[in-house]
C-alpha cells in the first residue's frame, strides 16, 4: 500500500510539472496579448513522437549506445526537436513578434518541460513502474 501511494504521489508531481509547464505557455500569450509564443508549444507535441514511432513508446533507447538507421534517426528528431523549444522564441524575439518576458517565460517553461521528461525517463528506469 506504501508502494502505491508513493506511485501515486510522483505521477501527481508529473502531471503537476507538466500542467505548469503548459499553463507558463498559455501565460506567456496572455500576459503579452500576443499568440506567436504558442508556436513553441507545437514542439512539446513534437519532441516524444520519435520515442513513439521508433522507440517503442520507451525513453530507453535515448541513452543505449546501440545504433541503426531507424534509432539513429528518432534520436536526431528528438534533438532537433528540443533544440527547436529553444530556437522558436529566440528567433520570435529576434524578429520582434515577441517581447522579452515572454520568451523568459518560454524558457522557464521549456526548463520545467524538460524537468518533467527526466524525471519520467528516471521513474521509467525503476522496475516497479
Amino acid at each position: 500500500m506504501d508502494t502505491w501511494l508513493s506511485d501515486c504521489r510522483w505521477l501527481a508531481g508529473l502531471a503537476f510539472m507538466f500542467s505548469s509547464s503548459i499553463l507558463l505557455q498559455i501565460l506567456a500569450c496572455a500576459l503579452y496579448n500576443n499568440w506567436w509564443p504558442l508556436l513553441s508549444a507545437l514542439m512539446y507535441v513534437v519532441v516524444p513522437m520519435p520515442c513513439l514511432f521508433f522507440g517503442g513508446g520507451s525513453t530507453q533507447f535515448l541513452i543505449s549506445r546501440d545504433g541503426g538507421g531507424w534509432i539513429d534517426a528518432a534520436k536526431f528528431l528528438t534533438g532537433a526537436s528540443a533544440v527547436g523549444s529553444i530556437a522558436i522564441p529566440i528567433i520570435l524575439r529576434h524578429a520582434d513578434l515577441i517581447q522579452t518576458g515572454a520568451m523568459f517565460i518560454e524558457f522557464v517553461s521549456f526548463f520545467i518541460f524538460v524537468c518533467t521528461v527526466l524525471c519520467f525517463h528516471r521513474a521509467s528506469l525503476d522496475d516497479e513502474w
